[in-house]
């Protein structure tokens, strides 16, 4: 990535971060509160969306990419009434999205997990990258997952969606009607697949043939502010994302 790479891509226009940011989900029954804590946050310099995932009763929770800001987010975690922060889920091994982990890991002790294959990859980000994005190596994961493994918070739980293509062991997580999809699938657009390890016919084929069999009301919930909003739906995206419709 050339240093007028980054130059052009802090001129592009930035979209704030709007209602959902403080969206959160209700589960139904009699006398039953707030059990499941859903945050998005951008963080960071490249448009990166981290996202806080809690449990309501066990005070539990996960940083889906913490990448940046680890002070701020714990904080965020902190208000939400999460107390513990169990683990960081990477959807890849890009530096943009992992370069927050050894902080994070260090000020919660939060087990980093990430694909299988991706894990090599985590740890091999090259040092001139790393200066490039002003950036910590990471540290290596702790757990691997797989396709269709389970990644739980107290009641809480995110099903494994292996989508590669923008890397080998790029993953989407689904739970309760809405996906996290990382660098697979964005709001109007998909991952780049012009870095090494990126195929876009694997990725064509992540998203016809693992996201859009997903219902249509279910939130797309992208790894980078990029769109002209922060969601959207899988019917929406099927409909008109002009790189693969449905």
């Amino acid at each position: 990535m050339s240093t007028r790479f980054l130059e052009a891509f802090h001129r592009l226009k930035r979209v704030e971060v709007g209602e959902f940011i403080h969206y959160s989900v209700k589960r139904p029954g009699p006398e039953r509160r707030e059990e499941m804590v859903v945050k998005q946050y951008e963080v960071g310099n490249f448009a990166v969306f981290c996202y806080l995932i809690g449990d309501d009763e066990t005070k539990e929770g996960l940083f889906i990419d913490p990448a940046d800001d680890a002070d701020f987010l714990l904080s965020e975690a902190k208000s939400q009434g999460i107390n513990k922060i169990k683990y960081i889920v990477n959807t890849h091994s890009h530096v943009d999205h992992i370069m927050g982990n050894a902080e994070m890991a260090k000020k919660t002790g939060a087990k980093i997990v990430i694909h299988e294959k991706d894990a090599k990859l985590l740890t091999q980000t090259p040092p001139p990258l790393l200066e490039m994005f002003n950036a910590t190596a990471s540290p290596p994961a702790d757990l691997l997952v797989k396709e269709g493994d389970l990644i739980q918070v107290g009641k809480v739980g995110l099903k494994v969606i292996h989508t590669p293509g923008h890397s080998p062991g790029g993953m989407s997580l689904y739970m309760d009607g809405m996906v996290f999809t990382g660098d697979s699938l964005f709001v109007g657009s998909v991952g780049r697949t012009d870095f090494p390890g990126c195929s876009w016919e694997e990725l064509e084929t992540s998203i016809r043939k693992k996201l859009y069999v997903l219902p249509g009301e279910t939130i797309v919930l992208p790894g980078h502010n990029y769109g002209p909003k922060p969601s959207s739906t899988i019917q929406f995206e099927k409909k008109n994302n002009p790189f693969v419709q449905g």
